[in-house]
């Protein structure tokens, strides 16, 4: 049986996961939407909660949100309406999931629903699926961000996929500081967009989420480099590789702490310059909003990662 969606107190992470997993497979059955578009729809919409200041914050354990036009309907004089029946006449999107009557935009069932129910209209395959998320985001990179998602839980059949790790083995020799923000002069003038650790030649770089491999190759700034999208929609950035590690290519699902490629000093250039800097990782962390997406300081995640690594060292 699910439980109730509007919780009194705080959930743990291992509740919230348990909810969302029962409302995903109900849902899938309902509409024979697979559970995990319906996650990955969720989580984006959740990293957008996370991005967008003008979003609240979820009251239940789902965060698809749905502007008040688009749920009540563009010309529905009552923009707080519940009814069903005026929602459709009106051209609203909202539905009632759970039988009540009502239907509610506070209501987990009723928004999984309403969601579920407009994918399906578009069908079952997965290009179907890419249609429906064109149609309702109308930007490419949301689609593909979103695909991303779902073959995540596709792939490791979880929810849990939200674990992190440092991207260097903690038994090599590295160093770093916090460099976010620092003047960079190569190519004109702008600002650092990361954190650098450096190590030696070919000291092994780790994924640092779950995620998938968006971007890999030549940049004239990164050397060679790897981009992963992890499923808090946060984009993070490897650069100045010496080289990649076999099998990782666009499109490959990894985990943190799977090696992708090895510490190098590639960049600044054409492809395959070399040399122009000590050997080093440039990391950085970008997050999407929708729209565009801005680089954040890394330095205290990493820090945070390093120290939860080192305790699972001592275990």
């Amino acid at each position: 049986m699910i439980q109730p969606t509007f919780a009194k107190e705080e959930l743990s992470y291992e509740e919230k996961l348990e909810q969302r997993q029962a409302l995903y497979q109900k849902y899938e059955t309902v509409t024979n939407v697979p559970w995990t578009y319906l996650a990955a729809v969720d989580a984006y919409e959740r990293g957008l909660r996370k991005a967008l200041r003008d979003r609240p914050k979820e009251s239940g354990v789902i965060g698809i949100y749905f502007s008040d036009e688009q749920w009540a309907g563009p010309i529905n004089p009552n923009k707080e309406d519940t009814n069903p029946l005026s929602i459709s006449m009106f051209g609203g999107i909202g539905l009632d999931g759970n039988g009540d009557g009502i239907a509610s935009r506070e209501d987990d069932e009723d928004v999984l629903y309403t969601m579920a129910k407009y994918i399906e209209t578009f069908g079952y395959t997965e290009e179907d699926f890419k249609i429906a998320l064109w149609e309702h985001y109308h930007r490419e990179q949301t689609v593909n961000i979103i695909s991303g998602h779902a073959k995540v839980y596709e792939h490791f059949n979880t929810l849990d996929a939200h674990a992190n790790a440092f991207p260097i083995p903690l038994q090599y020799n590295y160093s770093y500081k916090n460099t976010w923000g620092d003047r960079r002069g190569w190519g004109g003038r702008r600002i650092h967009e990361g954190t650098d650790i450096f190590a030696g030649y070919n000291t092994p770089i780790r994924a640092t989420s779950y995620g998938v491999v968006e971007i890999k190759g030549w940049n004239k700034y990164g050397g060679w480099r790897i981009g992963i999208r992890d499923l808090d929609n946060v984009y993070h950035y490897f650069a100045h590789l010496s080289g990649f590690e076999k099998g990782i290519d666009v499109g490959s699902i990894v985990e943190p702490g799977q090696v992708i490629g090895y510490v190098g000093s590639s960049g600044y250039g054409k492809p395959g310059t070399q040399g122009k800097f000590p050997p080093h990782l440039h990391y950085g962390m970008y997050r999407d909003n929708g729209k565009t997406e801005w680089s954040f300081d890394p330095y205290p995640s990493l820090k945070s990662w390093e120290k939860k690594d080192r305790a699972k060292r001592k275990k």
